[in-house]
């Protein structure tokens, strides 16, 4: 809460203080209480969109607004999920556009989990999820975002074994300073699905 109260006086003005309160807005919004999680996203929101009109060129607002989006269309009801899809996608193609590359392939990683998550009839697709996914390991090979959805698409698709390596690959990655909470939480998660035997 201390950072977000850092960068919210400026960030109606300034891009680096918007971009930089939407990414902490999204962390609140995904880990604090229950009951603080709506106005950590909507605030998150707020500031995504300031920062896309501020620097409409620059991929860090289009990436944040795009996580705040998902995180309210996943944890906030069916509605929103069918309100915001739409945009969400649009937001990281407009990121991937800009720049593919901008912190290692994280918009394509974001675009796969988003065609993971999303309904066939709705857009959703698990062939294009493992090439968003794929290309995003070309940017870095030890994304562990990367590495973490694409293994739950290979589970998905019956492709154990190669999802569990890869889920080994998660917890041995060397942690990004960019992304440490991040990294901590995706090394946690492999652990757990690792303690699943694999089916034969």
């Amino acid at each position: 809460m201390r950072a977000a109260d850092l960068w919210t006086p400026n960030a109606d003005t300034q891009f680096d203080a918007a971009w930089k309160l939407s990414r902490v807005c999204y962390w609140i919004g995904t880990h604090a209480r229950e009951s603080e999680r709506r106005n950590a996203l909507d605030r998150g929101l707020r500031a995504g969109e300031a920062a896309t009109r501020m620097s409409p060129t620059r991929p860090e607002g289009h990436f944040w607004l795009a996580a705040n989006l998902g995180a309210l269309a996943e944890g906030f009801g069916l509605a929103l999920g069918l309100k915001y899809r739409g945009r969400i996608r649009e937001e990281l193609e407009r990121v991937v556009a800009l720049d593919a590359a901008w912190q290692g392939g994280t918009a394509e990683a974001a675009l796969g989990r988003w065609y993971f998550e999303v309904p066939r009839l709705l857009g959703g697709s698990r062939a294009k999820a493992e090439e968003h996914l794929r290309r995003a390991l070309v940017y870095n090979p030890e994304s562990r975002a990367a590495l973490s959805f694409l293994a739950d698409v290979l589970t998905a698709t019956g492709r154990r074994q190669e999802a569990r390596t890869l889920l080994e690959r998660v917890v041995h990655a060397p942690i990004d300073p960019e992304w440490i909470p991040e990294d901590n939480e995706f090394t946690r998660q492999a652990l757990e699905k690792l303690k699943v035997p694999a089916q034969r």
